[in-house]
């Protein structure tokens, strides 16, 4: 590629990834060269500072006209622009959790790593929002991926953090190499790696022995990226990877990686599998027959979350299992493929990201002194701090669905896209209805400690540090505005992005 073509690039439209890959150069070679005595938590701004300006530029880019460079291996769509604001908010709220995290071993010596470890996992993810190509969203994908190991295994003294690590790098690993065959089969039958161009060469495939192989090929791909989602029954590393990583990692595995595993998942999914024709008497596109399997998962997904999760008293275990039973929830909009699926998955992250990390930053602040996360050290907390515990019942409200809060808004949308299709899938809408009711009694279970259980001795108030706050503040305002008006969110959506309509040009 010679130098006239590099500049006939319009690299405008990579301006949020080329701000936070900077960010992270600097960080890293700061947090070389500087001196030990030197706080990291500076850094920590920094990295802020970075993922707000990329915030900055994002926005600038919405007006953009859809368009894409490098051969079409980075596409700025609708999609990518209202995706990666979900990113990037999600990050910016992270990262004020881990300005502010002192467990009680002590992270001093790895909190600048932290930093440029983050937003590199960041970086990954930002590039698969906007990827046209399989390498370019393998390799996004394997960036944010490898980070995350990583990170999980941050607190190097502490055994649960190292098996967290250790089984995330194994499962991980797994589901990259089913992935990553899945991807192979696609490839070979089209000669090409470019999602639009594959669209074209199979929306012409006839060949039943072809189209069998293509759907070995989704399964394979849909399975691999089932890990990364933690859909059951690949779900089984989360609770441990959770549990035994820091609380701001686990905050971004919660929000921002499951954000990401469903952006690839769609560009995927609809690029590739959407133009594939079955056969038969009538040609329906191959995604659409494999809804039955999605539909199981889901199922399934909802169910094993939410029953498992009655029996953790671990606080960061019991919103592991929530994590996947809400997981299940957005897989039932995937499911449904409505006209609204965009929309309404796009606000059911947004209200997702919102009330669990608030709750997250809730928990981080009750257990990192103690060390101590059972469930229990949420006793009397409406007595040690009212507006703490008033905070934390407005976010788990949210996350059970009650009327009132985001929560609710986003549940609502996909029960009702699930069912305006045809067929209905009602089936599927009432184990909704009823992982939800269950749902209720752990969720519940936690606001009893806070307002009806005395505190333990020794106990005495809680003190706030900046980082925090704001972050608690945000989240807690956020998820009832968004419950309330709802529309303000919608009304943003249908001005800058039209519902995604140029997602497949």
């Amino acid at each position: 590629m010679d130098i006239e073509t590099l500049q006939s690039f319009e690299w405008g439209m990579m301006a949020p990834e080329f701000i936070i890959l900077g960010v992270a150069t600097i960080l890293t070679l700061l947090d070389l060269f500087l001196p030990k005595r030197f706080n990291r938590k500076h850094l920590g701004w920094l990295a802020f500072a970075g993922v707000l300006a990329a915030i900055v530029s994002s926005v600038t880019l919405i007006g953009h006209d859809t368009d894409s460079i490098l051969f079409d291996t980075f596409r700025l769509d609708s999609f990518a622009k209202a995706f990666k604001l979900l990113l990037l908010a999600g990050a910016a709220l992270v990262l004020l959790l881990a300005v502010d995290y002192e467990p009680k071993e002590g992270m001093a010596e790895y909190r600048g790593e932290f930093f440029y470890l983050f937003l590199a996992a960041l970086l990954g993810a930002m590039m698969m929002s906007s990827s046209g190509d399989l390498i370019t969203l393998f390799v996004g994908l394997e960036l944010l991926s490898i980070s995350s190991y990583i990170l999980a295994g941050l607190k190097k003294q502490n055994l649960k953090s190292n098996e967290s690590a250790m089984k995330y790098v194994i499962n991980g690993s797994i589901s990259t190499a089913i992935t990553l065959f899945g991807m192979s089969y696609v490839y070979g039958m089209t000669g090409t790696t470019n999602l639009k161009a594959m669209a074209g060469t199979l929306a012409s495939l006839s060949e039943q022995q072809h189209i069998y192989i293509l759907g070995m090929a989704f399964l394979m791909i849909f399975i691999g990226l089932s890990f990364k989602l933690a859909s059951a029954p690949f779900h089984m590393w989360a609770p441990d990877v959770y549990e035994g990583a820091p609380t701001p990692v686990t905050a971004f595995l919660s929000v921002v990686s499951k954000t990401a595993g469903f952006i690839i998942m769609i560009r995927i999914m609809f690029s590739i599998f959407a133009a594939v024709p079955t056969g038969g008497q009538e040609a329906v596109p191959m995604l659409f027959e494999m809804q039955d399997y999605l539909a199981f998962l889901a199922g399934a997904t909802m169910i094993v979350g939410n029953v498992v999760a009655l029996r953790q008293r671990n606080i960061k275990r019991l919103f592991a299992y929530s994590s996947i039973a809400h997981a299940g929830y957005i897989l039932v909009a995937f499911t449904a493929m409505s006209y609204v699926m965009f929309d309404s998955i796009w606000f059911y992250m947004l209200a997702y990201l919102f009330m669990n990390l608030g709750a997250f930053a809730i928990i981080q602040l009750l257990t990192a002194k103690s060390g101590n996360e059972d469930i229990s050290e949420f006793a009397g907390l409406y007595r040690r701090s009212p507006l703490l515990a008033v905070a934390m019942a407005i976010l788990i409200l949210s996350l059970a669905g009650i009327p009132g809060t985001a929560g609710f808004i986003g549940k609502l949308n996909i029960f009702m896209g699930a069912l305006m299709v045809e067929p209905a899938h009602y089936v599927l809408v009432s184990i909704m209805i009823a992982a939800t009711v269950v749902s209720y009694f752990y969720y519940f279970g936690i606001m009893t400690q806070m307002f009806f259980r005395p505190a333990a001795e020794g106990q005495g108030k809680i003190r706030l540090q900046t980082g925090i706050t704001a972050a608690i503040a945000i989240c807690t305002v956020a998820t009832v505005v968004f419950g309330i008006m709802p529309q303000l969110a919608f009304d943003f959506l249908q001005t800058n992005f039209n519902q995604f309509v140029d997602f497949m040009q």
